[in-house]
């Protein structure tokens, strides 16, 4: 069984939290640094998440959101927007959210991938 493109919640879940965490710097408080990180992790995680949702049997693609994920959480510290809060705490609940969307989706992906193996 093959899984039908664009159909998978997680998939739709992490373009969801991608777009929101791009536009996130509209709505918080965050210097020119906070916002470029923002808005380009936010951009590249929809991206992707238009990738999973397209080829649905892509384990990469959920991957991918898994280190985006990281990335997102620990962007306050590496980029050093640690200080400003609503930009912080936006990062720190979208790594979150999108580490844990991209383990509930992998099992799935992997199926999916299985399928699309078998067929060939």
């Amino acid at each position: 069984m093959t899984a039908k493109a664009w159909t998978r919640w997680q998939d739709w879940a992490a373009l969801v939290i991608g777009v929101l965490f791009a536009l996130s710097p509209l709505v918080t408080d965050a210097d020119t640094g906070a916002a470029w990180t923002t808005v380009v992790l936010g951009v590249v995680l929809a991206l992707s998440a238009l990738w999973s949702l397209a080829v649905p049997g892509s384990v990469a693609s959920e991957y991918t959101h898994g280190v985006l994920g990281v990335l997102i959480f620990i962007a306050p510290w590496v980029m050093s927007f640690s200080d400003l809060g609503g930009a912080s705490w936006t990062s720190w609940v979208a790594g979150v959210l999108t580490v844990l969307v991209a383990a509930t989706a992998l099992p799935a992906a992997t199926t999916a991938h299985r399928g699309l193996a078998g067929s060939h």
